[in-house]
């Protein structure tokens, strides 16, 4: 069915709430997350939907972004040659004593990793290290402990070629991202599955929000709320896959490579596709939130 496949990472660069539509707890809007393992994730959905809407803002052709992605209103028409998988937490920054903030995986989300790009054709072939509860394998030696948060952690173990990697294919070229690549070189760590979901779900940005009443300039009745957003700098990671364009008529069918590359390089008429852009997802545009950096990865 899909012809061609590109492995696209995700960084937000301001915190992302991709709304799961259920109150937990205290948290009245509470980010996506799988069931099985709790992790983060953006949706597929969600991604494919806020792709669609930034380049029909622009590309000034509805036509182009039909081929690519189908019939806005008339879906029964023909689909869209584009689909999406959700996008899988790949690594989480966690506050740390020194450095301000590591970049947190685990053996878990790595093999994860491993396996979304084997499919998309990226070699990814190194080893994943293998750390107990309260242990770490870090990208550079460590002296002493690793406080995380209000943890300790004992070094155990090397990361260094996983952080290598990442740096090398989460990241986009280029000035404004040397520092980010070069921190990830150095600031990665992998932890126990364990201790990675306790961080995952409990160090999440919360925000109060107050709805105020327009008469009184006061809090209205019921207006606090609690809104959860993934972190700046969380990096994710999924599948952009293409088939041949479909669609009636007898106009020559764009390959599945053309649609893919009209994604990411732009329409062929000067205007840019989503490649190392930034593209706001989720809600709360209107106070920054839900900027995200998109990178396809590439082999070095």
């Amino acid at each position: 069915m899909f012809e061609a496949r590109q492995l696209l990472f995700y960084t937000c660069m301001t915190p992302l709430h991709m709304g799961a539509g259920t109150a937990i707890g205290a948290i009245d809007n509470p980010i996506q997350r799988e069931v099985h393992s709790g992790h983060p994730l953006i949706a597929g959905s969600g991604i494919k939907g806020a792709l669609r809407h930034h380049l029909a803002r622009a590309w000034n052709k509805h036509e182009d972004i039909k081929r690519l992605f189908g019939p806005e209103s008339k879906s029964s028409e023909h689909a869209g040659a584009l689909a999406f998988t959700d996008a899988q937490i790949v690594a989480f920054p966690v506050r740390a004593l020194k450095g301000a903030f590591v970049w947190a995986t685990c053996p878990y989300a790595l093999g994860r990793l491993q396996r979304l790009a084997a499919t998309a054709g990226l070699a990814a072939d190194w080893p994943i290290p293998k750390v107990s509860p309260g242990e770490t394998a870090t990208a550079i030696p460590i002296e002493g402990r690793l406080i995380l948060e209000a943890f300790e952690f004992i070094p155990n173990g090397s990361c260094a070629e996983i952080a290598g990697w990442l740096a090398d294919r989460a990241l986009p070229s280029g000035a404004a991202h040397d520092f980010f690549r070069a921190k990830l070189k150095s600031d990665l760590v992998v932890l126990d599955d364990g201790d990675f979901a306790h961080f995952v779900k409990n160090a999440t940005v919360v925000e109060p929000h107050v709805r105020i009443d327009d008469k009184t300039g006061t809090a209205a009745d019921g207006g606090l709320f609690y809104t959860e957003n993934l972190p700046p700098e969380s990096i994710l990671a999924g599948l952009t896959l293409a088939s041949i364009e479909r669609g009636k008529g007898e106009r020559e069918k764009l390959p599945a490579e053309t649609i893919l590359s009209r994604l990411l390089g732009g329409n062929g008429a000067g205007q840019p596709g989503v490649r190392d852009g930034v593209v706001q997802m989720g809600g709360d545009a209107t106070t920054g939130r839900g900027l995200v950096l998109i990178h396809p990865a590439q082999e070095n």
